[in-house]
């Protein structure tokens, strides 16, 4: 049986890129009879950046609620908030001491604010070895990433050599990244890649007034309503080709090349099909937001579930470095 794990970090709410680039893979894998699925909310990771408690928690909430509107079983699997369970910056601190500073000095996510050593908190800086530690605590085979996080798999591993070189045995688990090659980037409202820093996300679980404004924002341009457009140049159609059918892609596409089909009917479009799709999910992520004991309780089963084995994992390092002597 093959372990997978990932996390989503605590900075804002899911949007559109998050679910179909992360989460619905990750839940498909997840149906798997032979494997078994971890998947954690990196409310540690976020403090690099958002320092307002009160806002992480609320986003910690919508990433829950996410999860299980999309299906997550959590009683198969274990599903848990990173901060809960206080091994993680445990491990992170004995994994630090292996970790050389030129490996992070050299890590992209430090390297692309290192102009600005003045705004890089020293958080920003071990952030892979909180990583690898959130990892290798529960022997994870597999961890689907992004290409954007393969350098930090690829550190991961050298850590864990370097302490299992030190113990003689292999005590750490090495995971092995799983690239999805087929997931493309999703586009943002202005044509660049979907993200929270950017402001340029679509927010699935909005009221549909609120969401109806979003659609309406998407960048197009001043092509004529009766005039031919070509779609395959269009973030609306780009947006919809990923949420829709093959026959009602084709169809859109029809009317954008024969003409006399605005963007505003596209956009439209877009935004019915959403609250189509997503009815259903929309729906369960309002309950779980409106039900926070029940969500609570969801997130406490898996944290003990969680506990359970990183206090393994952390029972044979800490006798490795003599700390149970």
């Amino acid at each position: 049986m093959a372990r997978i794990l990932t996390g989503i970090q605590s900075s804002g709410r899911p949007h559109l890129g998050n679910i179909l680039g992360a989460i619905l893979p990750a839940i498909e894998l997840s149906k798997n009879p032979q494997n078994e699925s971890f998947f954690f909310i990196a409310d540690l990771h976020s403090l690099t950046t958002l320092k307002d408690g009160a806002q992480r928690a609320e986003y910690v909430r919508a990433i829950a609620a996410t999860w299980l509107a999309f299906g997550f079983d959590y009683k198969k699997n274990v599903f848990w908030r990173q901060s809960r369970v206080q091994e993680h910056t445990e491990l992170a601190w004995y994994l630090n001491c292996f970790t050389p500073f030129p490996m992070l000095a050299n890590a992209t996510s430090f390297k692309e604010k290192s102009e600005k050593l003045a705004d890089v908190n020293a958080g920003l800086f071990t952030y892979p070895v909180l990583q690898a530690a959130d990892i290798l605590l529960y022997d994870a085979n597999i961890i689907p990433v992004g290409k954007d996080q393969k350098q930090h798999l690829e550190m991961t591993k050298d850590i864990a050599s370097r302490f299992n070189q030190l113990a003689g045995q292999d005590i750490l688990v090495l995971p092995e990244p799983q690239i999805d090659e087929r997931i493309m980037t999703i586009p943002g409202i202005d044509g660049q890649k979907m993200s929270k820093s950017y402001h340029n996300y679509i927010d699935i679980f909005l009221p549909e007034n609120e969401l109806k404004k979003v659609t309406k924002k998407i960048l197009s341009d001043s092509t004529a309503l009766e005039e031919p457009k070509d779609p395959d140049n269009d973030i609306t159609f780009k947006l919809y080709s990923l949420l829709a059918n093959e026959s009602e892609v084709a169809e859109m596409r029809t009317r954008y090349v024969n003409g006399g089909y605005g963007y505003g009917h596209a956009k439209q479009a877009l935004f019915e099909y959403i609250l189509e799709k997503f009815a259903e999910p929309r729906r369960i992520f309002n309950y779980y937001m409106e039900n926070n004991a029940e969500l609570e309780g969801i997130l406490t089963e898996g944290e003990g579930k969680a506990r359970s084995i990183a206090q393994h994992t952390i029972g044979k390092v800490r006798s490795v470095l003599g700390f149970n002597s």
